[in-house]
């Protein structure tokens, strides 16, 4: 058996937060260290600009 890599599949929201990311800079920092890398401040301007767009996509 051949090992696969399966290439990953986002959700909307994944989506969203990755282009958010992607907006403030800190895409690379994510692939290099991954969500947990972040800061504090970073990661709840992040979320916060979720909610945002959540409430404007209602």
């Amino acid at each position: 058996m051949v090992n696969e890599k399966k290439k990953e599949e986002f959700t909307p929201d994944q989506m969203i937060k990755y282009e958010i990311a992607e907006e403030l800079g800190l895409l690379d920092k994510i692939k290099k260290f991954g969500w947990g890398g972040l800061t504090a401040k970073e990661t709840g301007r992040v979320g916060g600009l979720i909610t945002s767009r959540k409430k404007l996509n209602r």
